[in-house]
């Protein structure tokens, strides 16, 4: 778990620098609107809609943009997207989950092929590194929202079953298909947090060196650049050298 929150760091801060906030705001507004569709469009009655709202406001997404979204699903006026989830390997061997939103399935894959063919990696079939990862809900609070075992406590107690709590906060692992119920138990104790959301965890990380890692990191941020990619995971961990370098 320690290069998964390696990596995520990471690539958090490397977002915070170098996307650019219209591209962002415009992938919330996808989620949102997919999601309005999806289910009903009131965040309280839709824990994916919940999510993806909660993961907007996380970055300052203006609210008049966030009700727009959900109107242009509730409209009937949206883009029909579809989700597909893509799989690969990364160098080093590493396993890589992509999941997307698209409007042009062959557009999408050709585009995220070429981007493992210049890394070294290899696009493959769906299913061919998800049984490496666990298909969770994850739902992460500031460390200041509460103890340790203050928060251990409330997530037993919300039927979670883990949670890492450290420095940069606590988080709180529960099955997908109870997601909703303990982030709502959560809040109500907690207050918003500021994830709340599906995820692949990965089981293992696997270590690799500076030079595989750089080559990867430019692979996911090559991904997370494409309009119409959603979420990368991989697992995989970095030395602490290649993590100063990068200003992690």
């Amino acid at each position: 778990m320690a290069g998964h929150s390696q990596f995520k760091n990471i690539m958090h801060k490397k977002g915070k620098q170098d996307a650019l906030r219209s591209k962002l705001f415009s992938k919330f507004a996808r989620e949102i609107t997919v999601a309005a569709k999806m289910g009903m469009p009131d965040p309280a009655m839709n824990p994916r809609l919940r999510a993806a709202v909660i993961a907007a406001r996380q970055e300052n997404m203006p609210k008049d943009n966030i009700e727009r979204a959900i109107k242009k699903a509730t409209g009937g006026d949206g883009e029909n997207y579809d989700e597909v989830r893509y799989e690969g390997y990364a160098p080093g061997g590493v396993a890589v989950i992509i999941e997307a939103l698209t409007d042009n399935r062959n557009r999408t894959a050709g585009e995220i092929r070429s981007y493992f063919t210049k890394a070294g990696g290899a696009l493959a079939e769906t299913g061919a590194v998800s049984f490496m990862f666990d298909h969770v809900g994850v739902v992460e609070f500031d460390a200041k929202v509460g103890s340790d075992d203050a928060v251990m406590d409330a997530a037993i107690e919300a039927g979670a079953d883990d949670v890492q709590s450290g420095a940069d906060g606590h988080e709180v692992i529960c099955a997908l298909e109870a997601l909703g119920e303990v982030s709502k138990a959560l809040e109500a104790t907690f207050g918003e947090p500021r994830k709340s959301k599906l995820i692949w965890k990965p089981q293992n990380t696997i270590a690799v060196d500076d030079e595989a890692g750089e080559k990867i990191l430019r692979l996911i941020g090559a991904l997370e650049d494409n309009d119409d990619v959603q979420n990368v995971y991989a697992n995989f961990e970095i030395s602490d050298a290649l993590m100063a370098k990068l200003g992690g």
